[in-house]
């Protein structure tokens, strides 16, 4: 079946911060998004690499790969891709809509488990 999904609808229907929500499936991926604000936590995915698309806002990701940290910044419009493996931190001055893209078996906070995790997502 074929349907049109409105990013600005589905992030109008939650008001969570670091909560994802799956809005649609493409193969073996799953169509995300999620609200930031604040700092998250540094964490990695052994096995899935994640795009994070910024919608509105402004996205900072910090990311750490052995002795070298670097920040980015993603502005509405922009995306940047986490390759497997590699420690990162988003975080959000203001609130920041994303919509990510990233296999089925991401955990939010990858190899990190704490208040933050969310285990099993609500579809919407």
């Amino acid at each position: 079946m074929v349907t049109k999904v409105s990013l600005t609808e589905k992030l109008a229907l939650f008001t969570e911060q670091y909560s994802p929500k799956i809005i649609g499936e493409v193969n073996d991926l799953h169509v995300k998004v999620v609200k930031l604000h604040g700092e998250f936590v540094w964490h990695h995915h052994d096995e899935e690499d994640e795009l994070f698309f910024v919608v509105k806002g402004e996205l900072r990701m910090r990311v750490r790969e052995g002795d070298t940290e670097q920040e980015f910044t993603i502005r509405p419009g922009e995306f940047i891709i986490i390759p497997r493996g590699v420690e990162h931190l988003p975080s959000a001055e203001e609130e920041t809509h994303v919509m990510l893209l990233e296999p089925k078996t991401t955990l939010n906070t990858g190899n990190v488990v704490n208040e933050r995790t969310v285990e099993t997502l609500e579809k919407i």
